[in-house]
């Protein structure tokens, strides 16, 4: 089982600098992934990103472009599967709470199918952008982008999809926390609000 980081296209939201960049608690949000990775599967993930500049990112860490560019996050999950290879756990790097736990439970669930995804509170109901993913994948992202279908989910009719509910989720951790995504500068100041909030409980 391999892991994979997300980057997506060049992540400008932060006054033009990528937002896997910024910090929280002192720490990068790439660096928390790589981290998380590292400790629950025993190896650096894979870092899918557009950027030229990503092979500078964190030395050592292996950095690929998408292989279907404008692809969007399918596209990305395409990369992952192909590339990594599967299977893989992929993880967007604008989720800097998910943590070694959940990346193990995410890993041993594909044992039963092509795909594992989290229940979430989210708007698709579960989390596609982490989730483990199987060898099968590979055909179902290709066939569903050539019909013109981009969603990160269009695929998994193809699939056999697991879920790990959301009451294992709780179990893992607080799924509020888990699942943050930092897409804005407000977004930012929300996470170190929790990460603080969450070291000082410990």
């Amino acid at each position: 089982m391999r892991g994979a980081i997300l980057a997506g296209g060049r992540a400008a939201r932060f006054d033009g600098r990528p937002k896997g960049l910024e910090r929280i608690g002192g720490v990068r949000l790439l660096d928390r992934l790589v981290t998380a990775f590292t400790e629950a599967l025993g190896e650096a993930p894979l870092l899918i990103a557009n950027d030229p500049a990503a092979a500078g990112w964190v030395p050592g860490l292996r950095a690929v472009a998408d292989i279907r560019p404008g692809a969007g996050a399918a596209g990305g999950i395409l990369t992952a599967v192909t590339l990594a290879p599967a299977p893989v756990v992929v993880v967007a790097w604008d989720m800097p709470f998910v943590s070694p736990a959940l990346i193990r439970a995410l890993a041993d669930g594909l044992a039963g199918g092509d795909a594992f995804l989290p229940e979430s509170d989210g708007r698709r109901g579960v989390e596609p952008l982490c989730a483990a993913y199987g060898p099968a994948t590979a055909a179902a992202v290709s066939a569903a982008l050539d019909r013109g279908d981009f969603r990160a989910v269009g695929f998994h009719a193809a699939l056999k999809v697991g879920i790990l509910t959301l009451e294992r989720v709780r179990q893992i951790g607080d799924p509020a926390l888990l699942f943050l995504n930092v897409n804005t500068a407000d977004d930012l100041l929300e996470a170190e609000r929790l990460w603080q909030r969450h070291a000082s409980s410990r």
